[in-house]
């Protein structure tokens, strides 16, 4: 939803603008651009459905739980962020990951 909006406020700001030909064609195709997309630590684009494995011990917020290295995650999903990913692990645990800690099985 907050992408939409901002989709609108920018083509309605560059309708209104008079620029330079070259110039709105550049804005126009960062429009179409899909903007950030989620990244594991070695720069692969990360799909939804795809399994991760955490390359780094990673503190659990609000508790005293840590996901050790080696995890792997299974059939990610994608959410707004493009930084962060979730999927199930040990044992059915549903959780938010960072991309960046993450490596592409």
């Amino acid at each position: 939803m907050k992408l939409k909006l901002l989709y609108t406020y920018l083509q309605n700001t560059l309708d209104m603008m008079y620029v330079e030909e070259d110039v709105k064609e550049w804005a126009e195709k960062a429009l179409l651009s899909d903007g950030e997309k989620p990244r594991d630590i070695n720069g692969v684009e990360l799909k939804k459905g795809d399994d991760v494995t955490v390359t780094k011990d990673l503190p659990v917020k609000g508790t005293n739980q840590v996901i050790k290295q080696g995890t792997v995650i299974r059939g990610i999903s994608l959410g707004d962020d493009p930084r962060l990913v979730s999927g199930k692990a040990n044992g059915g645990q549903s959780m938010y990951v960072i991309a960046e800690f993450c490596r592409k099985k």
